[in-house]
């Protein structure tokens, strides 16, 4: 395990098991072969949220026969795979544990190479898949020139530069507070519309009236701006407690009032004030450093308003978008899959088993 694979189509393994979905994702080069998930959502639902001890036991329960469902779909034996890629982090540690120590005991039993990697940039490697098998699997796809990278979910909202998928990633902006996945989540809560917030919000907009209240957009402020010779402390950053907040107060003073509270106007006008920050902070950050081609990724990138949003003024701006396909946004195996792959074909050494997960890994390390 010493010595990484020198296959320049390996064929690799990736599991993932960072929050409450057991993915196992298999591709070769970067050609996708099998994307099997198994969500716990359903456990979660009537508690509002992920509990890390359910999410673990879930990853337990599913990961063996998320495997052999993956090696079916990919029509490979355990012992046709090249190397082993895993989600080392960040995400909850329980769940990562369970990924992980599958991941190394596996690679004992192989004795294949095994690779620690950041789940975060791996949103970013899913864009380099051949996901319809139409390309040349043997030849690695090449990221881009001038790339970033808008990653929004529910634990995580970041604007990101790439100058290399396997050893360069720049963190350019990120929440100081809750991610937006996390805010529709509370908010969605606010408004009895249950858990997850996102697809429930994102649909109940769609009746509402987005200008009907305006609420605020944080760290917008001069201030936190300041200017492109002279950045403020807060100039690509985002936060969305303050919003909570004021979703809260707004639907406190139509209770306190005796009046109906209008939810599908508050959605709407909660989730414009969303996707206007995110997409306004994310392009400037592009325009400022140069960046001409930008990926979406994330499960809140299944969000309607927040893919339309992001097109236009990306387009206005002469950027690029790429968005994965739905079932490559959210987290997955096929993403870990695929960066473990970059690593092997750029000859990076593989992790071995002495490594332990990190539930808060810097976007900044790619893999351990």
């Amino acid at each position: 395990m010493n010595n990484a694979p020198h296959s320049h189509q390996p064929l690799v393994l990736g599991i993932e098991s960072s929050c409450d979905e057991t993915g196992v994702g298999i591709v070769r080069g970067t050609r996708l072969l099998a994307n099997t998930v198994s969500s716990s959502m359903e456990e979660h639902v009537r508690f509002g949220g992920v509990i890390p001890e359910i999410a673990s036991r879930a990853h337990l329960d599913a990961f063996v026969p998320t495997l052999t469902e993956a090696l079916a779909a990919a029509d490979v034996a355990l012992d046709d795979i090249d190397a082993i890629a895993v989600t080392s982090g960040p995400g909850l540690a329980g769940a990562l544990m369970v990924g992980v120590c599958a991941a190394k005991a596996l690679a004992v039993a192989t004795g294949k190479p095994l690779y620690a990697i950041n789940h975060l940039v791996a949103h970013v490697g899913v864009g380099l898949l051949d996901t319809d098998g139409a390309g040349d699997p043997g030849r690695p796809a090449a990221l881009p020139d001038n790339l970033g990278a808008l990653l929004v979910s529910g634990g995580h909202t970041e604007i990101l530069r790439i100058r290399s998928i396997t050893d360069d990633v720049e963190l350019l902006g990120s929440t100081i507070d809750d991610a937006a996945g996390e805010a529709y989540d509370k908010v969605a809560r606010l408004l009895g519309l249950g858990y997850p917030g996102g697809p429930a919000i994102d649909k109940l907009a769609r009746t509402g009236n987005p200008k009907a209240i305006r609420f605020p957009r944080g760290l917008t402020q001069p201030k936190y701006m300041g200017t492109a010779e002279e950045p403020g402390p807060h100039r690509y950053d985002w936060s969305f407690s303050g919003l909570k907040t004021a979703v809260a107060r707004c639907v406190e003073q139509f209770e306190a009032k005796g009046e109906e509270v209008p939810v599908a106007d508050i959605a709407a006008a909660f989730q414009e004030a969303v996707v206007d920050v995110i997409t306004a902070k994310a392009v400037l950050a592009c325009r400022e450093h140069g960046i001409t081609e930008l990926l979406l990724g994330g499960g809140v990138a299944a969000n309607s308003r927040l893919r339309q949003l992001t097109e236009q003024r990306c387009t206005s701006a002469g950027i690029r978008l790429t968005v994965p396909p739905l079932s490559l946004c959210t987290d997955n195996g096929a993403m870990v899959a695929a960066l473990g792959a970059q690593l092997v074909m750029a000859g990076t050494a593989p992790s071995g088993i002495g490594f332990a997960p990190d539930s808060s890994m810097p976007v900044t390390s790619v893999s351990v």
